[in-house]
């Protein structure tokens, strides 16, 4: 019988290799098979880059003699086609960009990645929804042309429950609408504290990007990402509330979740520090220490922790690369190509509000975040 099926002579010898090769082949193209779905996407997005992070091309722009010529440079790239007759129009040009980017990229890539541009553009409506929900609180009349601001249309919805509702009905409506009990039970205060309804909001933001599934062998690189930016959201949040003398109560109410580095029994060491320098002194040896150190200097000479906050995002940026060289053939080139955007568009931003305002091109400068900087 053995003799048989090893022969090969014989039929059942070829077919039992056959149906051994076809499992080979199976399991190899399976274990390859995420790398596919990111192939065209990455590629897509590498071509397209992120000119307005890169020194150069920022110079350029920034040597723009006015509003005008400002556009005309923006829009000599394909992908950007920026209208406006003053600042704001122009701004919102920019934010309508970065939203056509999303859902461009949303477009291209995996289906299994839906749930996270999502999530992305749900980030670019928390501004609203925090803005409203406070205006309620307070018993501002709300215009119905708030509504149209926001992208998504579940947003929407949410917005004109808000509005069309008692206040005292908001925590049911954010029930409804999957928020997290934290923002509820503030909610259900007599006098909701506006800094803790920021922050839990953020928190629950924070909690769904941790949440939502992606393609298999990205999900390490996209966790890793998330905790990076809570680690850099809570050190911003506790270098601005010191320089607005909050607190150590106020300062710890700021807390997002424990991120890459910074635990919950360090951020409550850095809570109760009183300056700035303290703080960034208390973050030796973390990947952030040296980020902070280098622009100390320049935070004591104007006391501005925006100066800060650039170093920060400017150290972002380079963690970004780094896990996306590490993640090359699967989401590493198609995370870093959107935070990219992002700050692309902030800059840009920036540099438009400098331009109409007349500002000095050197101070401008000083604002932008830009890849590769120290």
């Amino acid at each position: 019988m053995l003799d048989t099926i090893f022969d090969p002579n014989n039929y059942p010898f070829w077919i039992i290799l056959l149906s051994v090769l076809a499992i080979i082949i199976l399991f190899i193209l399976r274990s390859f098979s995420i790398y596919f779905k990111f192939v065209y996407p990455n590629a897509k997005f590498e071509a397209i880059g992120n000119p307005f992070i890169k020194e150069k091309e920022l110079d350029n722009v920034t040597e723009s003699k006015d509003i005008l010529s400002f556009m005309e440079t923006i829009n000599k790239l394909k992908e950007y086609k920026i209208s406006g007759t003053d600042t704001y129009s122009i701004q919102k040009s920019l934010d309508d960009s970065f939203i056509q980017t999303i859902y461009m990229m949303r477009n291209d890539s995996s289906k299994k990645m839906n749930k996270f541009f999502d999530a992305y553009l749900e980030k670019l409506d928390i501004f609203l929804i925090k803005n409203i929900l406070k205006s309620k609180i307070d018993g501002i009349t709300i215009e119905q042309e708030k509504i149209k601001e926001a992208i998504l249309p579940t947003t929407k919805k949410l917005l004109q429950k808000i509005i069309d509702s008692d206040k005292n009905n908001l925590p049911v409506i954010l029930k409804e609408y999957g928020f997290d009990e934290e923002i509820i039970k503030e909610l259900s205060n007599e006098k909701p504290d506006f800094l803790k309804i920021d922050t839990t909001i953020n928190k629950d933001l924070i909690n769904r990007f941790k949440q939502i599934k992606v393609p298999t062998k990205s999900e390490k690189a996209k966790q890793k990402i998330v905790k990076i930016v809570i680690d850099i959201n809570n050190i911003k949040n506790i270098l601005r509330a010191k320089q607005l003398n909050f607190d150590q109560e106020q300062c710890k109410n700021l807390f997002i979740g424990e991120g890459q580095e910074i635990a919950l029994w360090k951020y409550n060491e850095l809570a109760s520090l009183e300056s700035v320098s303290q703080i960034i002194s208390s973050l030796d040896g973390t990947s952030y220490y040296n980020t902070l150190k280098n622009a100390i200097e320049g935070y004591n000479k104007e006391k501005s922790v925006q100066l800060l906050e650039v170093a920060l995002d400017k150290h972002l940026l380079k963690l970004v690369e780094d896990i996306s060289i590490q993640n090359y053939l699967s989401i590493g080139p198609t995370i870093r190509f959107l935070i990219s955007k992002e700050f692309e568009i902030m800059n840009l931003k920036i540099i438009a509000k400098g331009i109409a305002e007349n500002l000095p091109k050197d101070f401008i400068k000083k604002f932008l975040v830009l890849e590769g900087a120290t």
